[in-house]
């Protein structure tokens, strides 16, 4: 059976639906950046807070400090406020700290009620319902200028986050289970190809002269409700999953029906008795609780795949590349390194395309693997080129060589891989548990390093990369020897190489102490 004739028009709707919500996550991944310096200055007039450090285009005093709160006609400062020592610059940064990390929180508390949602309510109507959080989360930050803006933007950013976390569990799972064996792959990838191009987007719109300014800074914070709402109105075309269908409430004939929807005119009977399979396998391990998936040895070492390329994602350095990009194109002379930075999005964006076609051909293991290795060697390269800068002014030019590298690297595996082999190493039993758990584990890194990597900068300087590519050499030992190749598997096949895995292990084990019982 060709491959092609899988590709269906509602088979593609259903994806393209789906990953709208990775669409949202990568825009307010991206969005809070470029605004920074407009909407800190907005803060410190709303607070009455008088900052030389913070500057804005409009409002500002000639010396660069904040006019006083109320020359715009929005919230006079409490009388106290300049007295209060709290009422300082560092209060600004606390607000300012809150409003990015609290959406990486919103996801935290989220991410646990994934399988208790997904299973209650179906995957389709569960994304339907949980982009009423989005819409929310947008209209809050749309309109922080009418309120006091510090506490909207918080509250949308946490709402926004509560409603990421539950997509980024159940786009993957949908994805997965709507996807033929044959391109479950590339259509996973189309996860980390909407969150690219999500922060793609808003890296432009957050230029100056079109949103990231003054007066459109609400506007582009909000933005994204747009997408909800296409999300919300295309999810009422989308077949539900019908493996959920199927497996979980037993509706042989929908389940057909909807299979049928997806493959066009392929037989669906293949399909359905690897359903069936799964549906016996479950009924036997029937539900698995998050307690049950670390207690349970047949779940451990999947487990830990699992938790670790989602750790490996986190703690690659692709956020603190990010982070020192625009100031690495300053050094090397380039006039606007703003666009030098939106470049940098534009070859995320290209080679996330190129990794959803070499993902089904090169297979998930070897490009992790790659990746892994590439951005390990491009990371030294960036700790020479900074180390060196002050010497060899040339040496910019190779950091600036290795930030393209690694942004090439991270897409070819380490972006897109993680977040749909989870769904890959579970059969429908542990599955929601094992995403819900996975999802945490990949918000909780992403929280760490977005509140500790300027400590962690500030502390070791250009040597800070030198501990990335440690940890990916770490990354890539284990990724070696734990993670298994997923490409064209079944669950049941899955399940079989960990199965073998952990009887060779024992078997080596039972060999070493019948060695030292002869040595004896």
């Amino acid at each position: 059976m060709q491959t092609e004739k899988h590709l269906t028009g509602t088979l593609v709707l259903s994806v393209f639906t789906a990953v709208l919500g990775f669409f949202q996550y990568g825009y307010s991944l991206g969005v809070i950046n470029a605004p920074q310096k407009v909407i800190e200055a907005h803060y410190g007039r709303v607070l009455g807070i008088v900052s030389p450090d913070t500057h804005t285009t409009n409002g500002s005093g000639e010396d660069g400090t904040f006019l006083q709160a109320g020359t715009e006609g929005t919230f006079p400062p409490p009388a106290d406020l300049s007295e209060d020592p709290a009422a300082s610059p560092h209060l600004l940064t606390m607000y300012w700290s809150l409003s990015v990390s609290v959406f990486a929180v919103g996801g935290m508390v989220s991410s646990f009620t994934v399988g208790w949602i997904g299973d209650r309510l179906g995957r389709v109507k569960a994304m339907l319902v949980v982009n009423i959080l989005s819409i929310a989360g947008n209209l809050l930050m749309g309109l922080a200028k009418f309120g006091p803006s510090h506490i909207l933007i918080i509250s949308g950013r946490a709402v926004t986050g509560l409603y990421c976390g539950l997509s980024s569990g159940l786009v993957p799972m949908y994805v997965s289970e709507v996807s033929p064996t044959a391109l479950r792959g590339a259509l996973g990838t189309l996860h980390q190809l909407a969150i690219v191009t999500g922060i793609l987007f808003s890296q432009i719109l957050g230029l100056d002269f079109l949103l990231g300014n003054d007066e459109m800074w609400p506007l582009l914070l909000g933005l994204s409700g747009v997408a909800a709402l296409l999300q919300f109105f295309l999810l009422l075309l989308c077949p539900e999953s019908p493996r959920y269908l199927y497996i979980k409430l037993g509706k042989v004939e929908e389940a057909k029906k909807n299979l049928k929807r997806l493959r066009g005119n392929c037989d669906p009977m293949k399909e359905i008795e690897e359903m069936e399979k799964e549906k016996q396998e479950a009924a036997s391990e029937k539900k698995v609780s998050i307690r049950q998936l670390f207690t349970s040895s047949k779940y451990r070492q999947a487990v830990i795949v699992a938790l670790m390329v989602q750790i490996s994602q986190q703690f690659s350095g692709i956020n603190a590349i990010f982070y020192y990009s625009t100031n690495i194109f300053e050094r090397a002379g380039v006039d606007q390194p703003v666009y030098a930075t939106i470049g940098v999005g534009v070859v995320n964006t290209v080679f996330t395309v190129i990794s959803v076609f070499l993902v089904e051909k090169a297979g998930r293991r070897s490009l992790f693997l790659a990746g892994l290795m590439g951005m390990l060697i491009s990371a030294v390269a960036m700790t020479v080129g900074l180390v060196l800068l002050s010497q060899f002014a040339w040496m910019s030019y190779v950091s600036m060589v290795a930030i393209f590298l690694f942004v090439i690297f991270f897409e070819v595996g380490p972006g897109p891989i993680p977040w749909f082999i989870v769904a890959e190493l579970f059969s429908q039993g542990p599955r929601p548990a094992a995403i819900a758990v996975a999802g945490f584990c990949n918000w909780a890194c992403n929280f760490i390093v977005g509140m500790c990597f300027q400590y962690i900068a500030d502390l070791c300087g250009p040597y800070v990369f030198a501990i990335f590519a440690g940890l990916l050499l770490i990354f890539f030992l284990f990724a070696h020897f734990k993670v298994p190749e997923t490409k064209g598997k079944s669950f049941e096949e899955i399940a079989a190489v960990f199965r073998r895995k952990k009887l060779s292990a024992k078997a080596m084990t039972e060999l070493q102490d019948l060695r030292r019982s002869e040595e004896a």
